[in-house]
């Protein structure tokens, strides 16, 4: 595997295994909390959009934090940045999982802090360090992350149903930061060799003028919009279709698994298509069909999750690999990134509690299902124009 120049001689697969053990922590520690939302609004007395919050705060501190992660790096280099990330994450774990409502939603919005640090700055670490394997390397740690979720999606309910509660059971989750932090210890020295270079690029407005950024930035955020109204919903949405509490996690936890899924294939056909836009579209439809199967067969509800799952999943990685082919050096992929996935989470921020309130005074969940189906639809369009073959210009 080819790497920069800076990192040659250097520990190879220890720095992939810290960056996919780093990527286990960017959603299950976040998207765990959704099998469990019903048994907190109980708690707390909550109302459904107030339990939406739970879903919000971290989009927002996604959508805050994502444009400053760049300057960070820059300042106390990518390796110790992620480090921050960590620590951040376990930080809000411990508060989240204290007994007040206020530690809850506090405790959530440092969890989203730390997350967002290692959103944008993986994909700018991997283009620095693996430019020739960019698309591998997002579809490893895609998987890795998917598979992390859905194994904390699965294990949540049963840890808070014996014994645990669901504060204990979100409290379990620490153990993915605290092993990514171990494993990542030895970059620590690294940051002096491969931190990101001061280079003007970096912090170039330039990025947001450009029609492919934007392209590039509405496919993913759409997905994120869309992928967290189904991720933070979901268990409801079936708890209100008839199935038990612990279906409904099941259910959940196979959503995850199969976002996790196309981090094995799509890697493997990219290479095979001169540009990505029937990929891009192609798997944009599979999120349309499967919310349009949820909403009108619900009774095979695992099937439909299944395909919007390994859509939503395989539109995730192809808009975090447009960011390493679409930009033309690394520097312009962190700005990208940081782009991206500010607006991007800006936009999702609003799903969940605009979705909670139209439950609550419609009284089912028809209509946000239909209007993820047609989000769908609109993402495959900007799916077409960022998968073409070209990269942004150089400001």
């Amino acid at each position: 595997m080819t790497l920069s120049p800076a990192l040659r001689g250097k520990n190879t697969g220890l720095l992939i295994a810290g960056i996919l053990m780093i990527a286990t922590t960017l959603r299950v520690t976040f998207t765990g909390a959704a099998p469990l939302l019903e048994a907190i609004r109980a708690d707390y007395g909550l109302t459904t959009a107030q339990t939406g919050l739970l879903t919000t705060l971290p989009l927002l501190a996604f959508a805050l934090v994502s444009p400053l992660a760049a300057p960070i790096a820059r300042r106390y280099g990518m390796e110790r940045s992620l480090f921050a990330a960590m620590l951040l994450i376990c930080l809000g774990i411990g508060v989240r999982s204290l007994p007040s409502p206020c530690f809850l939603y506090s405790g959530t919005a440092i969890i989203g802090c730390g997350i967002a640090l290692g959103n944008v700055l993986l994909p700018g670490l991997i283009k620095r360090d693996f430019s020739q394997h960019v698309a591998k390397l997002t579809g490893a740690y895609s998987l890795t992350m998917g598979a992390a979720a859905a194994l904390g999606s699965a294990l949540v309910v049963p840890l808070a149903l014996h014994g645990f509660g669901w504060r204990g059971a979100l409290f379990m989750l620490m153990a993915f930061p605290l092993l990514a932090f171990l494993i990542w210890l030895p970059q620590w020295h690294n940051t002096a060799q491969a931190s990101l270079s001061t280079s003007r690029a970096l912090h170039t407005r330039g990025i947001w003028r450009s029609a492919l950024a934007w392209q590039v930035t509405l496919f993913l955020g759409i997905n994120s919009l869309i992928y967290y109204v189904i991720i933070g919903w979901l268990p409801a949405i079936l708890i209100s279709q008839g199935y038990s509490e612990s279906q409904a996690g099941s259910v959940h936890g196979l959503l995850q698994l199969a976002t996790a899924a196309p981090g094995l294939l799509i890697p493997l056909i990219l290479h095979r298509f001169n540009d990505q836009r029937s990929i891009a579209a192609g798997v944009s439809l599979m999120c349309a069909i499967g919310t349009a199967g949820i909403w009108l067969m619900p009774g095979q509800a695992v099937l439909w999750t299944l395909l919007y799952g390994f859509g939503s999943g395989a539109t995730m990685i192809l808009g975090l690999t447009f960011i390493g082919l679409r930009a033309s050096s690394a520097h312009q992929a962190a700005a990208l990134s940081g782009m991206a996935q500010s607006v991007g989470y800006l936009l999702a921020a609003c799903g969940p509690p605009l979705m909670g309130k139209i439950h609550d005074a419609r009284g089912d969940w028809h209509i946000p299902l239909m209007v993820v189906a047609v989000l769908s639809l609109v993402m495959a369009v900007f799916g077409l124009c960022a998968g073409r073959n070209r990269e942004i210009a150089t400001q």
